[in-house]
């Protein structure tokens, strides 16, 4: 599928009635806007489940503090060892079939661990987590390239609508996984349902999905060039810039989900709900900014809505950081929770600007997003140790900093959905 949109007085691509590509009609291509919306939200459903349910899965195993982060640091490292290599199944497999088979393999990893747990038995649990990792991550890049097609479908950007709908699931998953603890629901009992209705869904709806191709490189490049190595984004200088800024949200985005509730309570001397406030105030916030983020996208460009997300990020963790008063560090909370809403949606975007390139180059930038949103975090753990964690969580200044120098890497190619000229 090729787009050809439509340009208004001042060179701005603009809508079209019908998207282009043979065959496609506006009504197919928003049927496949909400079966990718759908497939954020499962993604981000069955990782809650798990992670709701972690408290069960210590006290079952019988597991130390250290014992159970080197258990699921084995799922960062699945992720991580897969996440390279996603951009070359995509082009062999497709992305359809690649979100079919890889969700499968993160369903099947979960409930092979869960019926470790059942078993107390914790080599198994290990093994599987790996597989789950490899599902998530191959599938999580899969499902950023569904999203990019449906962008240069609709000419507009609406990959940051997707990423909520990946928050929407974590909370729809948290939800239930609270829901089976209360009822002292069995580990794997509750996952076995859960995650076969959510294979379920990822099956319905990956029938709606846009017809394959749109991001397979083909055999020449449109000017004839040979085909390049899938590795070969690894050496583009803009793909690495694009990584750079996504790494800043990525780790802006993964210390909040693990050290923000523990800050508040460390850092003011409050009770536990009270850090769980703090932590619904910076989820509520990526939430609502992920739906606005179209809207700001298609007002502003892309690098003006980077620099709005990495300056509200950096006021944001300063206020937290610095405020000797709770009320005014939620309010940190607050903005620090929009900053870090759309980076890395938008970073996304960025390596999807040309389609026969998407790929590789969102392989690569997921790659290094996701090696800060996994590995970050616990390092910040061990400086906490030493400077307290609120005092520790101002070290992701340094990378934001450093992300706004580069932001100008993510101006959007001719060929970017909803491009428009740049501040």
């Amino acid at each position: 599928m090729t787009s050809t949109p439509t340009h208004d007085d001042a060179g701005r691509p603009g809508p079209s009635p019908v998207p282009s590509g043979p065959g496609l009609s506006l009504r197919q291509v928003r049927f496949a806007s909400a079966a990718v919306f759908a497939t954020f939200v499962l993604n981000g459903f069955n990782f809650a489940n798990w992670a709701a349910r972690l408290p069960a899965v210590r006290d079952q195993l019988e597991l130390r503090p250290n014992e159970m982060g080197v258990l699921l640091l084995l799922g960062a490292i699945g992720s991580l060892a897969a996440l390279p290599l996603s951009g070359l199944v995509v082009q062999r497999l497709g992305a359809r079939r690649t979100i079919l088979t890889f969700a499968v393999v993160n369903v099947v990893g979960l409930l092979v661990a869960a019926t470790g747990v059942a078993l107390g038995t914790t080599w198994l649990v290990a093994a599987a987590l790996v597989l789950f990792g490899i599902g998530t991550g191959v599938w999580d890049a899969a499902m950023n390239l569904e999203g990019a097609a449906v962008e240069q479908a609709l000419h507009k950007a609406v990959m940051p609508r997707f990423h909520a709908g990946f928050s929407l699931g974590t909370l729809a998953g948290a939800g239930v996984g609270a829901l089976a603890a209360w009822l002292h629901a069995p580990v794997v009992a509750h996952l076995a349902v859960a995650l076969t209705l959510s294979l379920v869904g990822v099956v319905v709806s990956s029938r709606w999905f846009l017809p394959e191709g749109t991001h397979s490189e083909t055999p020449s490049s449109a000017d004839g060039a040979p085909r390049r190595s899938v590795f070969a984004a690894w050496l583009e200088p803009r793909t690495l810039l694009i990584g750079l800024v996504v790494l800043a949200a990525a780790l802006t985005e993964g210390a909040a989900n693990d050290w923000v509730s523990l800050a508040v309570v460390d850092g003011f001397g409050t009770s536990n709900a009270v850090g769980a406030l703090g932590f619904a105030v910076f989820v509520t916030a990526m939430t609502g900014m992920r739906f606005l983020g179209t809207s700001l996208l298609d007002r502003w460009g892309r690098i003006a809505v980077l620099r709005l997300s990495a300056g509200l990020a950096l006021v944001g963790l300063l206020v937290f950081g610095l405020s000797p008063w709770m009320w005014l560090a939620l309010v940190g909370v607050l903005a620090w929770g929009a900053g870090a809403a759309l980076g890395f949606p938008v970073g996304m975007s960025a390596a999807s600007d040309d389609p026969l390139r998407a790929a590789p180059r969102v392989a690569v930038v997921a790659t290094i997003g996701y090696s800060a949103f996994l590995a970050g975090p616990p390092l910040l753990g061990f400086l906490a140790e030493h400077v307290g964690y609120r005092e520790a969580l101002l070290v992701i200044t340094i990378p934001v900093v450093i992300g706004l120098f580069v932001l100008r890497a993510a101006e959007p190619l001719p060929t970017a959905a909803g491009a428009r000229p740049q501040d």
